[in-house]
């Protein structure tokens, strides 16, 4: 091993079609390490690190004291709220995400998770296993077609959302303050910008929105009274852009219809989480955005994102603190 190759690490749950990027290039020495690492372990490996890509782990200023030769972070995923993006402006450090790898997945989660709650999904494979067959009218699925949707950001991942919903005959409202009003249009949807006056008219609300300090808690308790009491909230963003206790309540006491949850505040949800008692609420474990053909996807860009910054060529367009690269 030449004393000059440059040390990045790697998760090990990250897709092996991102390892198959680093074929051929001999100047790089790749490590792999533990996604549920301890931070303190994780210090413990990052003095000769250069670069790191981020599944789950969480990622600090302390972390970055501890990896003076680092050079670039990169997120498995486009979501970053666990890496402190400040520290590494300070110190002229990228944090890249894997722009549009995993944003067909997420929407066609979105959509999953939206049919599921319409159709009784839960409900209805459950009569048929127990025997009670003819108790399918006592809960009686809706339609999609002519509902309303409104779509909370209109991003990467909101923008394919809205695409499926009209696809199904939907009205889509789109609350995206960032979003010119004539792009909204010109993609088939209605911009709003009174979010609460928004929620009231919602068959769905679909959240799609980065979670910021903007948008932490951005559904209270006082957004999900606006809601009509047939409606159904998804969430395939981030935890804590719901107040869950607000949900809960709102749920309890049939406010609103239910709810599809993919993303908690604390992660991985306890078991006995409230909301997971609740019949009306459809639930996964993060896993929104993965599919073996998004999971490909973000490995390789993952893995090109690092390369990019090592060979002076950042591929900008995935960069969040652009600032850094000028």
């Amino acid at each position: 091993m030449t004393t000059n190759r440059k040390k990045i690490l790697l998760p090990n749950n990250l897709a092996r079609a991102g390892w198959d990027v680093l074929q051929g290039r001999d100047d790089i020495e790749a490590a792999e390490f533990s996604n549920t690492i301890k931070p303190e372990e994780l210090r413990a490996i990052l003095g000769d690190v250069v670069g790191i890509a981020l599944s789950a782990t969480p990622f600090s200023a302390a972390e970055l004291d501890a990896a003076p030769k680092l050079e670039v972070v990169a997120r498995v995923g486009v979501g970053y709220d666990a890496v402190e993006v400040p520290a590494l402006t300070r110190r002229r450090v990228p944090l890249f995400v894997s722009g549009t790898a995993n944003s067909v997945s997420v929407a066609e989660n979105a959509m999953f998770l939206m049919l599921t709650l319409a159709k009784r999904g839960a409900t209805m494979n459950a009569l048929v296993r127990e025997g009670r067959w003819w108790d399918k009218f006592d809960d009686v699925p809706v339609e999609l077609w002519q509902k309303t949707v409104l779509v909370v950001g209109f991003g990467r991942i909101g923008t394919r959302t809205a695409k499926r919903c009209l696809g199904m005959e939907m009205s889509v409202l789109i609350y995206d303050p960032y979003v010119s009003a004539d792009a909204i249009r010109a993609a088939g949807c209605e911009p709003v910008s009174d979010l609460d006056a928004a929620l009231a008219r919602a068959d769905f609300v679909t959240l799609h929105c980065p979670k910021t300090k903007e948008t932490l808690g951005i559904i209270n308790a006082a957004r999900l009274a606006r809601m009509k009491r047939t409606a159904y909230l998804l969430n395939t963003a981030r935890g804590g852009i719901i107040d869950e206790a607000a949900l809960e309540a709102a749920l309890k006491a049939g406010q609103i219809a239910g709810a599809g949850i993919d993303v908690f505040a604390r992660e991985p949800a306890a078991v006995d989480h409230p909301l997971l008692k609740l019949p009306n609420v459809v639930v996964a474990p993060h896993v929104a955005g993965v599919t073996i053909e998004s999971r490909d996807r973000m490995a390789v860009t993952t893995v090109r994102n690092i390369l990019s910054m090592l060979d002076g060529k950042p591929i900008r367009e995935n960069v969040i603190n652009k600032e850094v690269l000028s």
